[in-house]
């Protein structure tokens, strides 16, 4: 998730890309819980485990940012750090969100009865609300923000924790799901950092590998 700097301030296009992945996914989980079919377990547990490497990238990029992003502009900003206290207070909603979700996700995960699923199906929803608004908010207001008040180095700092959390969950995955995305150029980008042995690893199997989990997970929705 680290680009080229422009000019001397930060490239937020990085973050753009990944609120892609977020956009896509949180719309694509309600339909896949309520795609299960009554009883089937297998499927269920496929699709929670999918869940759980959401809320855990989605965990940690909104934590980078309350850590390594929110603080520096509050000490910088005036009358837009009422901008930055509204993102934090989504954050917490979202969060809260994530915390229903969590309560709701063991009893349809164990059974996959559909009553639980269309509980947690609803839940799903009510998060993405939230977390649209959200993106949007950042994406309009806010990242222009970052790129005056903020260095490269400082915003480079925040970038590379959330690159390096997201690949410890799944690596292959992640990068997946980051190129699945990417512009032509990020893409160019994205693979041009790996390490040789990560690169060639990517193009022997990796990007295969990343093929069968999506159209495996996503077949149900297909047509």
């Amino acid at each position: 998730m680290v680009f080229p700097n422009v000019a001397g301030r930060p490239d937020t296009g990085g973050m753009l890309l990944v609120h892609r992945i977020f956009r896509r996914e949180s719309g694509l989980l309600p339909r896949l819980v309520r795609a299960v079919p009554d009883g089937d377990v297998a499927r269920a547990e496929e699709i929670a485990e999918h869940y759980l490497w959401y809320a855990e990238i989605l965990r940690l990029h909104h934590d980078t940012e309350d850590e390594l992003i929110w603080p520096l502009l509050l000490a910088r900003l005036d009358l837009e750090a009422e901008l930055v206290l509204e993102m934090e207070e989504q954050h917490r909603r979202i969060d809260e969100t994530l915390v229903r979700i969590a309560a709701l996700l063991p009893p349809w995960r164990h059974t996959a009865a559909t009553v639980f699923g269309e509980r947690l199906a609803e839940g799903l929803d009510r998060h993405r609300a939230l977390l649209l608004t959200h993106l949007d908010g950042e994406e309009h207001l806010v990242l222009d923000l970052i790129a005056d008040y903020l260095t490269v180095p400082e915003w480079d700092a925040a970038a590379d924790r959330a690159r390096t959390g997201m690949a410890r969950r799944n690596a292959t995955i992640a990068l997946g799901a980051l190129l699945e995305e990417a512009t032509a150029g990020q893409r160019r980008s994205l693979l041009g950092n790996l390490p040789m042995p990560a690169r060639l690893a990517w193009r022997a199997v990796g990007h295969r590998r990343y093929a069968r989990h999506v159209g495996r997970l996503r077949a149900p929705l297909a047509g």
